[in-house]
């Protein structure tokens, strides 16, 4: 019987003897590797922490002992070990198991977690609660390298050190976010990675000393009596003792007796403790060894080469659309600078990286500071272009609010992976822009139906005197020509594609396409619509739609954001403050929830956003209107 077969919970694990562990982490590994090719996922991340996941669950007592892993991509060992062993296979598929932490999914996932660097911040709020309850249990959080690219972790690091709770803070080196770290902080913890390296670098450093002339040989025995001096001084140990932290490390992340040892003795501590532990992204699969970057998140593979099965692609996705557009602009106008954070490859950067390398701005994990950077730039006449997706855009609110839209300044929002995303679930479904972006003054709102109008308001954005957010979506675009050259839209207007007598049919970005299907699925129901692509959330094209709605009695409104401040609502607040009455409204859109993880199609159908669902919407509402309902 497999070792891992044997484990239902921590206690099992516990019980297993430690010889038995090296055995288990490869048997993990191969689980790991097994489903992910079938399921898609965060493969990498997780093949690295594998020995630490075995080792803090050997040497804490989960879950009275919390442990929280930061994002939480990293976290399929201890799903593995925490008794999701037999539904693994359904690991980020509809009704499935998250591919994150869920506090809801598990007692032993301690926070739900799926944006990163949070993970210091909930596990110091923790400790503080356990500290006033009068309990002793200890509370671990674990932090990648790349998420201390975030402010946030400084924050809770600074608190913690001045407040001195019980906390132990694991840090997981491996010189990765998304992509390659970037910045001081990464050039700082990539000093030393090993403890080979500081014994290396101590010995050079002693053979120099002893070397010296007449006092050689005693500043060295001076320096052999302050040896841990000497390791925080050539270790990224200064940094977090000046924390207010007790510093260990860094240690070899894939040994697991030393990992055991000295968990076991820093649980004795009682005081803020910071473990450096170094590891390897994609350990144990070399395929993800070789390539981290793609097998971050990557789609269904074959588990012999690492092979994406997924290669059809006869069309270009938006975001090569976007990338391939801002290219080809900066060539003809240098203002123009890209901003990401941590995620290149994701919002597809990297050939205007290789081709304006010193036009090319990677901030890391810190959306907060990338917003306010492209402002500093734009009031120096540049024209900066952020391109984040739409869910991580959220951690930067008030740099947009204050930062950029007070004063008018002309940044560009490029918003990817906007409305619903698919297997990552409700921390990555990007269905909230639409309401939290067209609310703040001075700030444009676009979204295109198809990839050239994509390119046309990227124009559109960059001759704007002011704020815009241009928002599209995950996955391909719909195979339409490209115009040459991509000129600019009208402020404001929108475009009608049908005419038709029953319904009005008001839409916004990709779902436009689903309504012209609805339209033809509604003509054989003797129903006729007029679709109209509204192109701008802000400003509306108040003047057509008005008009538009003096002639119909049923109005329907389409949109891939949730119904509460979006564009539905836009419509009403228009209408209203029109003094237009005499039409009844429905809204179609996100309800109030989170939506699950599944495939984007399959919940697009679930909650009514594709042609079939809008023509039964439509044909169950008239129908009820006519019965007086």
């Amino acid at each position: 019987m497999a070792l891992l077969e044997k484990i239902e919970s921590p206690e099992d694990l516990k019980a297993l003897p430690k010889s038995d562990l090296a055995p288990l982490a490869q048997e993990i590994r191969t689980a790991i590797v097994n489903a992910v090719s079938k399921t898609g996922g965060h493969l990498a991340s997780s093949m690295g922490a594998v020995e630490l996941a075995i080792a803090l669950h050997y040497v804490f007592d989960a879950p009275r002992d919390k442990i929280i892993w930061d994002v939480g991509h990293q976290a399929y060992a201890h799903k593995l070990l925490t008794g999701r062993r037999e539904r693994f296979h359904t690991l980020r598929q509809y009704r499935g198991i998250s591919g994150f932490t869920r506090i809801s999914e598990s007692p032993y996932d301690a926070f739900s977690t799926g944006h990163s660097s949070t993970s210091i911040s909930a596990g110091l709020g923790m400790s503080c609660a356990k500290r006033l309850k009068g309990e002793d249990q200890k509370v671990i959080a674990v932090i990648g390298d790349g998420s201390l690219t975030a402010g946030i972790a400084y924050e809770a690091l600074n608190q913690a050190g001045d407040i001195h709770k019980d906390l132990i803070v694991v840090l997981n080196d491996n010189d990765m976010s998304i992509a390659p770290n970037v910045g001081a902080i990464s050039s700082f913890l990539s000093r030393t990675f090993s403890a080979v390296k500081v014994q290396e670098l101590r010995r050079e450093f002693g053979d120099f000393v002893k070397s010296l002339p007449k006092i050689g040989d005693d500043i060295y025995q001076l320096m052999k009596r302050t040896e841990e001096s000497f390791k925080t001084f050539v270790t990224p140990g200064m940094l977090f003792e000046a924390f207010g932290f007790e510093y260990f490390g860094p240690i070899n992340g894939h040994n697991l007796g030393h990992l055991i040892d000295i968990l076991n003795n820093v649980k004795e501590l009682s005081e803020p403790v910071l473990l450096h532990v170094s590891t390897k992204k994609g350990k144990g699969y070399q395929p993800a060894e070789e390539n981290p970057v793609y097998f971050h998140g990557c789609g269904c593979f074959d588990v012999e080469t690492g092979s994406c099965l997924d290669t059809k692609k006869p069309l270009p996705s938006y975001t090569e659309v976007f990338g391939n557009t801002l290219v080809d602009f900066a060539r003809n106008d240098r203002r123009i600078t890209a901003i990401t954070a941590a995620m290149p490859e994701g919002t597809g950067l990297v050939e205007f990286s290789r081709q304006f390398p010193e036009r090319f701005f990677d901030v890391g994990i810190a959306e907060q500071h990338g917003v306010t950077f492209a402002a500093g730039m734009a009031t120096q006449g540049l024209r900066p272009v952020v391109a984040i997706y739409s869910t991580f855009l959220q951690r930067a609110y008030d740099q947009i609010l204050h930062d950029v839209c007070l004063e008018a300044l002309p940044v560009t929002f490029a918003v990817d992976r906007a409305g619903i995303v698919g297997n990552d679930g409700p921390t990555h479904h990007g269905v909230f822009d639409l309401s939290y972006l067209r609310s703040l003054p001075n700030m444009v709102v676009m979204s295109p139906k198809d990839e050239n109008e994509l390119r046309r308001m990227l124009r559109t954005a960059l001759d704007h005197d002011g704020p815009c957010a241009v928002r599209y979506p995950r996955g391909c675009g719909i195979g339409v020509g490209i115009e040459e050259p991509a000129t600019a839209l009208s402020m404001g207007r929108a475009e009608i594609l049908a005419e038709g007598e029953d319904l009005l049919i008001l839409a916004i970005g990709p779902l436009v396409q689903e309504c012209l299907k609805a339209r033809r699925l509604l003509e054989k129901d003797q129903l006729s619509a007029t679709v109209v692509n509204c192109r701008f959330i802000k400003p509306l094209d108040a003047e057509l739609i008005c008009g538009l709605a003096r002639r119909f009695a049923k109005i329907m409104t389409v949109e891939e954001n949730v119904l509460q401040g979006g564009f539905g609502s836009a419509v009403l607040e228009c209408l209203a403050d029109a003094g237009i009455s005499g039409f009844a409204l429905q809204r179609i859109g996100i309800p109030d929830v989170f939506v699950e993880h599944g495939a984007q199609d399959l919940l697009r159908s679930k909650y009514g956003l594709d042609a079939a669902g809008i023509a039964a919407s439509a044909l169950q509402w008239i129908k009820d209107k006519r019965q007086g309902r």
